[in-house]
């Protein structure tokens, strides 16, 4: 057989590491393309000179377009048969990437559970993502819930690996190279607010809204090579509960991650993620709105950046003026997506 029908849960062993293949080279045309279609307005990623008076040698790419393309490359070998991606963790951005840069992705299994109902398992990977001179630029956990081909399948040994629920941000200090904050102009980017100016306990009410369209979800799951069934086949995706293809769950992120503009102007380069749910499936013509909590703060021993650890949370045709969030068990109906982040602020 020559073509890949996607590995199924028992395919998996505890241990194997995963070569993706693939690796792509990401290009200031795949920078145009992800900014036509989340428009993040980050005054770093968006303009060489003001990354260049602050020390970059140019405009670094946005982090999640590096999340996206490290991502896409484990799709077909981990999440082709998936039914959802369920979490994130311990998750580390290492160093900017440069347009021109190559990325490719290994993964490794940490963890394996079959569901009860022997209809499908949670598979657990620690990918990484490497540049052309195989230095880390981005790590990360995620566990994916997979279909079973044979429902009798015995699984020969099984394991849910311990993850911390917070990352160090003192490991993820050195990110960036040293940068001369004093000529980070706040009016060009946007906001007066700088790392002193937020508290824990704040909560910031994003404001804007983006609605989503059949055709751009599309694209930006092309643009990242992501090639999930549930993602593309509308005629597979009727055979699904939700009888129609799913939005990429990165594409909330990402859109969540634009609008927290409005509020987090400053907030201009990721650090890390500690923890991530999809909490309900985003569909074409919904609009997603957002707002962040500030968990806390970090002052990590450099004088010219700090990092803010924020939980952002998107909904779905809801704006956020409320904050919607938990209820008891579950969450607000309208909750899309519950991400935690540390993200680099200038002091």
């Amino acid at each position: 057989m020559k073509t890949n029908p996607g590995r199924f849960f028992e395919d998996y062993r505890l241990g194997e590491t995963i070569r993706h293949a693939t690796p792509r080279t990401v290009t200031a045309g795949d920078v145009a393309l992800y900014t036509a279609l989340y428009g993040p307005r980050f005054a770093v990623q968006s303009s060489d000179a003001f990354a260049r008076a602050l020390g970059y040698p140019q405009s670094p790419l946005d982090d999640l377009l590096t999340f996206h393309v490290v991502f896409g490359k484990t799709v077909p070998d981990i999440s082709l048969n998936a039914v959802a991606n369920l979490g994130y963790a311990e998750g580390g951005f290492r160093r900017p990437v440069y347009p021109g840069e190559t990325l490719s992705t290994v993964s490794e299994v940490i963890g394996l559970k079959e569901s009860s109902n022997r209809q499908t398992g949670v598979v657990y990977v620690r990918s990484v993502g490497s540049d052309a001179a195989g230095e880390t630029v981005l790590s990360y956990c995620r566990w994916v819930l997979v279909r079973k081909r044979d429902p009798q399948a015995v699984i020969a040994e099984e394991r849910v690996p311990s993850l911390a629920k917070v990352v160090d941000p003192r490991d993820l200090a050195g990110a960036l190279p040293r940068l001369d904050t004093a000529a980070y102009d706040l009016d060009l980017a946007g906001s007066p607010h700088r790392f002193a100016d937020y508290a824990r306990g704040e909560c910031i009410d994003h404001v804007d809204g983006m609605t989503v369209e059949e055709a751009e979800h599309q694209i930006a799951t092309r643009l990242f090579q992501n090639t999930a069934k549930v993602h593309f086949d509308n005629h597979a995706a009727k055979d699904t509960r939700f009888g129609k293809r799913l939005i990429y769950g990165g594409h909330v992120i990402s859109l969540a991650r634009a609008l927290s503009f409005n509020g987090l102007a400053n907030a201009f380069a990721l650090a890390g993620i500690n923890a991530g749910r999809h909490v309900a499936p985003l569909f074409a013509g919904d609009t997603v709105y957002a707002w962040s909590e500030v968990l806390d703060t970090a002052d990590v021993g450099r004088d010219d950046v700090g990092l803010l650890r924020l939980r952002t949370v998107a909904t779905k045709n809801q704006p956020c003026g409320a904050h919607p969030d938990r209820q008891g068990e579950g969450y607000d109906p309208a909750v899309i997506l519950d991400l935690d982040y540390w993200a680099f602020m200038p002091k």
